[in-house]
């Protein structure tokens, strides 16, 4: 009897110990997650590395008071005389963000647009006047400095990799009040159509966004800067409410934000390349197979670079520069994003031929 007890102590003794291994490294432990940047339970380091370069804006602007209805009364205007004009000054907010230790910050150019004076209010409690160096509508984006020392730059991303699915930080000044922080993931990426401009690529976000985070900072999990808040969309009749947050947010790339930025600095407008080019995107069959955008020629201007280069009608772009055409969009705006006298190979098919072309990046000419 007591052979068979020691029989059966050791195996009972040896599966007791592998369960235990087993709930241990299966069931006890935290998880980890398969993200890009991992399971966490905070985000404070991130929003500590980025809160110091994020500021609150507030501008002024001298504006006439509507006259009264009443006071266009004819009989009135004999007794009362001419109305005096009035002036008010009407305020309104947003938020920017430090690029440089020069103290350069990019913010919305809808935030300061006709503004009179414009301040700028630190995290760390320090304000400061803000000039304006320079706007660019095209993207609604705007470049102030303020003369302040210590100032801390946000480290930036590469929006280029931003994924759908990345977990995203949105800071901003919502309603006054103050350096405020709402958690989300990227929505969408490369939005475009929501207002008039060739230049539209936008990061969707849920992370939520107010009145007055326009001009703040979109980070990742790490406190770098993936974009700079823009808009709320909204349906034309009003539905989703304009300063809400219950629309669709949506932020400018921050490497177009840096783009601008170099170019309002050193040149005091933004500086896009061209080649004189109109495309239409056709989707062939062996090209929806693909998920790649067809881009056909549409049309040349008259001695623009395309045309010098040679490029025809009818033309099929499917490279520039070594790198396939996959998407129409982004390759005009990679092309903007060349320097005038860059030389760019442009690989066409025509006539079931390839033909390959190179062309001297130009500017748009004015007018």
């Amino acid at each position: 009897m007591k052979e068979f007890l020691t029989s059966l102590f050791w195996p009972t003794v040896a599966g007791v110990l592998a369960a235990v291994i087993v709930l241990d490294q299966w069931v006890l432990k935290e998880p980890q997650g398969n993200g890009r940047y991992g399971a966490t339970q905070s985000y404070s380091e991130a929003v500590a590395r980025a809160t110091p370069s994020v500021v609150n804006i507030y501008t002024a602007k001298l504006v006439e008071s509507r006259r009264s209805p009443t006071l266009n009364d004819p009989l009135l205007r004999r007794f009362l005389g001419a109305p005096s004009r009035r002036q008010r000054i009407e305020r309104s907010l947003g938020s920017g963000v430090i690029l440089t230790a020069e103290g350069h910050i990019i913010t919305n150019n809808h935030v300061i647009a006709d503004a009179d004076a414009i301040q700028v209010l630190l995290h760390d409690g320090r304000s400061a006047r803000a000039q304006p160096i320079g706007s660019d509508p095209a993207t609604d984006l705007a470049v102030l400095k303020v003369d302040l020392p210590t100032l801390t730059p946000i480290k930036l991303a590469d929006s280029d990799k931003a994924q759908v699915g990345d977990v995203v930080l949105a800071i901003g000044n919502p309603y006054g009040f103050g350096h405020s922080v709402s958690q989300g993931i990227i929505s969408g990426l490369g939005r475009y159509g929501i207002q008039a401009s060739d230049y539209e690529n936008y990061i969707q976000t849920d992370a939520g966004i107010h009145l007055g985070s326009s001009g703040g900072a979109l980070i990742n999990a790490e406190g770098e800067l993936l974009g700079i808040i823009t808009l709320i969309y909204t349906t034309a009749n009003g539905e989703g409410g304009g300063g809400t947050g219950s629309g669709i947010n949506l932020a400018t790339p921050v490497n177009l934000a840096q783009f601008v930025l170099e170019d309002l600095v050193n040149y005091g407008t933004v500086v896009r390349g061209w080649l004189g080019v109109s495309v239409d995107f056709l989707q062939t069959p062996e090209a929806l197979a693909l998920q790649r955008q067809v881009l056909v020629v549409s049309n040349l201007e008259a001695s623009g670079p395309a045309a010098r280069a040679g490029l025809q009608i009818g033309d099929v772009i499917s490279a520039i520069n070594g790198s396939p055409v996959n998407d129409g969009r982004v390759t005009m705006h990679q092309i903007a994003r060349l320097r005038p006298g860059e030389v760019v190979t442009i690989e066409v098919e025509r006539a079931q031929t390839r033909v390959e072309l190179q062309a001297v990046v130009g500017t748009r000419p004015l007018g």
